[in-house]
């Protein structure tokens, strides 16, 4: 079977270009020994399958990061049959520079000049013919986003050859030295590539100096002779050599008028109102999901709206008194539709043996249920999120937040991850591989789980709604609030790690900005089910498997007797999981969920370390926990957990901070067994992995011990401003200290990123 890579840069539409061609043959793994994703899939289309590999998105084949390497990797020891290089029609410069390097390898190579219809619309006009001759490899035009060119492409890639390798620093002064190294790495038979070896030798590339020592002692001689920096002398060869024989091949019709994209980055990106849109879109996409008073006109509304009272799956499911948004519509009937089913399932094992009909409705359906219940919640969230990715707006969230995050010892690429860990914190750290200092890759790694993924979304809206339903606050700002708090923590988090522990310096952060467009509904929908279907997976195991666990340890005594309902009423205190709960009860009084909530406290401390296991478990917890505390059935999917809440602050006398506090701990605290297995895959060792367990820990007694403190008692605000205050003017002066202590040495780095300054371009 031919084999064929898909190699660009970030933001080039490589991921639009790899669903058009893989559709539902497309699937995701990993990388050997790393856990960047790794996706495959097959192209049908031209009577025999071509098995597609998409190579992480890079700028360049030096060995700065994780994916590079990776890409790298691929290409020169799998040696696919072809390289496809997929480049941005609108950018060309920036692009081409990745393929200079590729071109320097025998692999045979197709260049696809994607966005063709962009420049179509602008008006510009781009020479295929003169630019297919310069580079000496095909070229075809194509749109990834409108499914234009690809088999064209993919005939080419199918009768690509191999080719001899070229470089574009041929007319240079490091001509001679390439010749010299060149020679010398031909002596060797079994390597390949030497053209290309030779070259990254002269980089002074990392990998290349430990394979080939003997080499380095030239290209040091030449640098003593020469006083040339010749990394630095590369980069700017290759950019020279692209504008005087790539570039011109571009005539672009407006040239000095100033695009759209870059209209709109003016208000989008500015430094004081691109935070307040940015708050603004997020809220207003809370609000299109979870409000049950949709453009707050139920203060407007006298009557009822249409209940659909009697009428099967479509009663309740627009609201009263208000109409309900979006998000809660489609939650209303998808709930509606489980509930009709599982009851009908359920009424199956009515006369079955006690045991046997409350295993399968409070156990198996119960849980399911629950977790179920949030799946159009979550749907909606995520299709909110892969919009404004596909746009490109996130791209602009990104580079808003830059100059912040330096303040913090971060550099803007970090804030990636951390916006993917509001999806799900699993993929969120392995995208940490794109940061290039392990103190930050392990600084970012500890405080993805604070941006609150798609499985804590059921803990925030069921208590939310319940607190608006006893207190009458806005369950919309409580919600919009707790994700505000998450980032509040996170930052915190960074400067305390950045300033003691986890010091480092931060990274340059060159991002392109692509042009705002259309998003592709294909694509959102691949995306969108990408990040359902783990959820739905992990629904069907994991937490699945926690719920039959969770209904055992409460159905049963410690000597193995199964506790009988009497009057409907469970007998929940001689339980085995009441034994553990209660067990613990102590150490969570400072966290507001412990002691002073009497016997029945252990509940949302059980509820709690079954989320350990998956956030989902919380809610599901909730349903079945809530069910024996008041003797009836709760359905959990009927009102998204806030009748089970409900239930559990009447039996226990929980107050509204202790009930915050609690959401602060289960978005603070170890995020899943499934994240916890990713971040010990991503620590350098166990010592880095034990200490970020622990740090999840103590950073979520403290978060959640804080808000309750300010919630019950309000003057302890001044108190813990203070100590925090107090802690980072510390850190600052103990840092300053250090660096005066050592100008000498900051000095040197600064050269060096002087000298590097390339880097942040390649």
């Amino acid at each position: 079977m031919i084999k064929v890579a898909l190699a660009g840069n970030p933001n080039c539409g490589k991921t639009t270009l790899f669903n058009a061609l893989t559709g539902a043959t497309a699937h995701v793994g990993n990388w050997p020994g790393v856990t960047v994703d790794k996706r495959e899939g097959l192209y049908k289309k031209l009577g025999e399958d071509i098995k597609i590999v998409d190579l992480p998105g890079i700028y360049s084949l030096s060995p700065y990061t994780p994916e590079e390497v990776i890409s790298r990797n691929f290409i020169v020891e799998e040696k696919p049959d072809c390289v496809i290089n997929i480049v941005d029609a609108t950018n060309l410069e920036r692009n081409l520079y990745l393929t200079t390097q590729l071109l320097e390898m025998d692999v045979p190579i197709v260049v696809a000049l994607n966005m063709m219809d962009v420049i179509e619309k602008n008006g510009d006009k781009l020479d295929i013919e003169k630019l297919q001759n310069a580079l000496g490899v095909p070229v075809v035009a194509i749109s990834a986003l409108k499914k234009q060119g690809s088999q064209e492409l993919m005939l080419e890639a199918l009768n690509a050859k191999k080719r001899e390798p070229k470089t574009v620093l041929e007319g240079t002064k490091l001509k001679p030295l390439i010749d010299k190294i060149t020679d010398e790495l031909k002596q060797n038979e079994e390597l390949d590539n030497v053209l290309y070896h030779s070259i990254k030798l002269i980089e002074e590339d990392e990998i290349e100096i430990k394979d080939h020592k003997l080499q380095v002692t030239m290209v040091e001689e030449f640098k003593k002779e020469t006083k040339i920096d010749t990394e630095a002398m590369i980069a700017d060869e290759r950019y020279k050599y692209i504008e005087a024989n790539y570039s011109v091949c571009l005539k672009k019709a407006n040239e000095g008028k100033v695009r759209k994209s870059v209209k709109a980055d003016r208000v989008l990106t500015h430094k004081v109102f691109g935070f307040l849109i940015f708050f603004a879109i997020l809220f207003a996409i809370f609000h299109l999901t979870f409000s049950e008073n949709f453009l707050f006109l139920g203060g407007l509304i006298d009557d009822d709206w249409v209940s659909f009272e009697g009428v099967p799956i479509l009663e309740g499911i627009l609201g009263e008194g208000a109409i309900n948004s979006p998000g809660v519509i489609v939650t209303n009937l998808f709930n509606n539709c489980v509930e009709w089913l599982f009851g009908i399932i359920g009424g199956w094992f009515e006369n079955s043996p006690t045991w046997l009909n409350s295993f399968v409705n409070d156990g198996l359906l119960a849980g399911l249920a629950a977790v179920l219940s949030f799946l159009p919640l979550i749907m909606i969230l995520f299709l909110f999120m892969s919009i404004l990715e596909d746009t490109g707006y996130m791209a602009r969230v990104a580079f808003i937040f830059d100059k912040i995050f330096k303040k913090f010892g971060l550099s803007g690429r970090a804030l990636m991850p951390m916006i993917m860990g509001f999806g799900c914190s699993v993929p969120a750290m392995a995208n940490t591989r794109t940061l290039q200092n392990q103190n930050e890759r392990t600084t970012t790694i500890r405080v993805i789980p604070f941006f609150s993924c798609g499985a804590k979304l059921p803990i925030l809206t069921a208590i939310a709604g319940a607190i608006a339903l006893r207190w009458g606050a806005n369950a919309d700002l409580i919600t919009f609030s707790m994700y505000l708090l998450g980032i509040t923590v996170a930052i915190i988090a960074i400067i305390i790690m950045r300033g003691t522990t986890m010091k480092g310096e931060s990274q340059p952060f060159i991002m392109e900005l692509p042009d705002y467009h259309k998003p592709s509904f294909k694509s959102t929908m691949h995306l969108l089910w990408h990040k359902l279907s783990h959820f739905i997976k992990k629904a069907f195991t994991i937490i699945l498997a926690s719920q039959i666990l969770v209904w055992f340890l409460l159905n049963f005594t410690f000597d193995w007797q199964f506790i009988p309902a009497h009057e409907g009423v469970l007998d929940v205190d001689s339980s085995i999981l009441a034994g553990f709960g209660h067990l613990l009860q102590p150490i969570f009084t400072p966290l507001g969920f412990g002691n002073q909530l009497g016997k029945n406290g252990w509940v949302f401390i059980v509820a709690a370390v079954s989320g350990l296991i998956a956030k989902e478990n919380v809610i599901s917890t909730f349903g079945t926990l809530a069910a024996c505390l008041v003797g009836a059935a709760i359905d959990v999917e009927a009102d998204g957990g806030v009748e089970a809440v409900t239930a559990m602050m009447t039996s226990t006398g929980i107050t509204a901070a202790g009930l915050i506090a609690f959401i602060v701990f289960n978005m603070t605290t170890i995020p899943c067994f499934a994240a916890v297995a990713t971040a010990k895959g991503e620590s350098p060792d166990k010592r880095t992995y034990h200490f970020t367990l622990l740090f999840w820990i103590v950073a979520s007694v403290l978060a959640a011990t804080t808000i309750y403190l300010i919630g019950s008692w309000w003057w302890t605000t001044f108190i813990i401003i203070a100590v925090i205050a107090l802690a980072i003017i510390i850190i600052k002066i103990i840092n300053g200290k250090n660096k005066d202590d050592n100008n000498y040495k900051d000095g040197d780095l600064f050269d060096v990123s002087k000298n590097n300054s390339h880097h942040c371009c390649d």
